[in-house]
């Protein structure tokens, strides 16, 4: 398995993440641990996760998939084969949120805790957090950097600007430096990260590791109607998809794929990880099917004109 640079990190990572915000969620325990298993036996070596996964689910308080992920670390003998990503900020409870320095260092040793581990190799900022200055935050990482409990650090769901300005702040104050980002981007949704965070990437040389890259599950073409999405986990987010733009995709990934005798899910995942910004895909995955089809994108290569009509029929 070829390995990808992670930014200026040092880490390596496989060019697809496994997503856990899947792990107690539409995954029990155990079907979790035998898609972990196979993921790694196929040479993937990085999984993302987050404290507030799955925090949505009725009776969830958040740290269900830290918590599976932790016992699954335990159980095999697998800490040193994976990098180790999980996120911090979002909502828990009304006092446990933000970026302020004492309450990442809490939620810290809450998510060390729950994962079995005494390090995480990639700790993120789940979200911006406007009311504590940037300086604060990368100050609390590089106290957990220093301390070894954090190896590397990442941002999610920033704007251009905002990130712009955390680079230069850690420039200009010698504090670490976000060496990914997490943004939101596949064939549907692209004008966000194109527009600014993609150049800015490049430029400082930021690693990319970008959640939905199946658009939750429609670039896989399994939904082609509003019936088809009756009674999903994921109904609610993929309403917005299903419009002339989403079809006139699916109909270009339906062209690709025939022609490479693949799945709209394995060319859209091809599409993304030709692009030079994208490190790797957080891909999330219900069953060993759907891990081998998405696990067989790596070996797919698609030629320039391949490209050019996904790029135009996305555009």
């Amino acid at each position: 398995m070829n390995k990808r640079k992670l930014g200026k990190s040092g880490l390596e990572i496989s060019p697809l993440v496994f997503g856990g915000n899947v792990f107690g969620w539409t995954l029990d325990e155990a079907s979790s641990f035998k898609l972990l298993d196979a993921f790694v036996a196929a040479g993937f070596n990085a999984v993302d996760t987050a404290d507030v996964y799955s925090k949505w689910v009725p009776g969830h308080t958040g740290g269900e998939s830290e918590t599976i992920l932790g016992k699954w670390l335990a159980r095999g003998g697998n800490r040193n084969k994976v990098i180790i990503a999980t996120k911090a900020g979002m909502e828990m409870a009304p006092d446990k949120k933000g970026l302020s320095k004492a309450y990442i260092l809490r939620a810290a040793e809450d998510s060390l805790r729950r994962l079995h581990t005494d390090r995480i190799d990639l700790y993120q900022s789940h979200t911006d957090d406007a009311d504590t200055p940037i300086e604060e935050t990368l100050g609390a990482y590089a106290e957990l950097i220093a301390q070894g409990k954090v190896r590397a650090i990442g941002a999610s769901n920033y704007k251009g600007d905002r990130f712009a300005q955390a680079l230069e702040i850690s420039k200009k104050s010698r504090l670490p430096r976000y060496e990914s980002l997490q943004p939101l981007y596949n064939l549907y949704d692209r004008a966000d990260f194109e527009a600014e965070l993609e150049p800015l990437c490049l430029k400082e040389g930021i690693g990319v590791i970008n959640y939905f890259p199946l658009a939750s599950g429609f670039l896989s073409g399994k939904y082609r109607s509003e019936r088809d999405m009756e009674q999903r986990p994921r109904a609610r987010m993929l309403k917005k998809y299903v419009n002339e733009r989403g079809f006139k995709i699916l109909d270009a990934l339906d062209q690709v794929a025939k022609k490479y005798n693949a799945t709209p899910a394995r060319v859209s995942l091809a599409w993304l990880l030709a692009r030079p910004s994208i490190t790797a895909p957080i891909v999330s995955a219900t069953s060993i099917e759907q891990l081998n089809d998405l696990i067989a994108s790596v070996e797919l290569k698609l030629d320039r004109a391949s490209i050019e009509l996904l790029n135009q029929a996305s555009a």
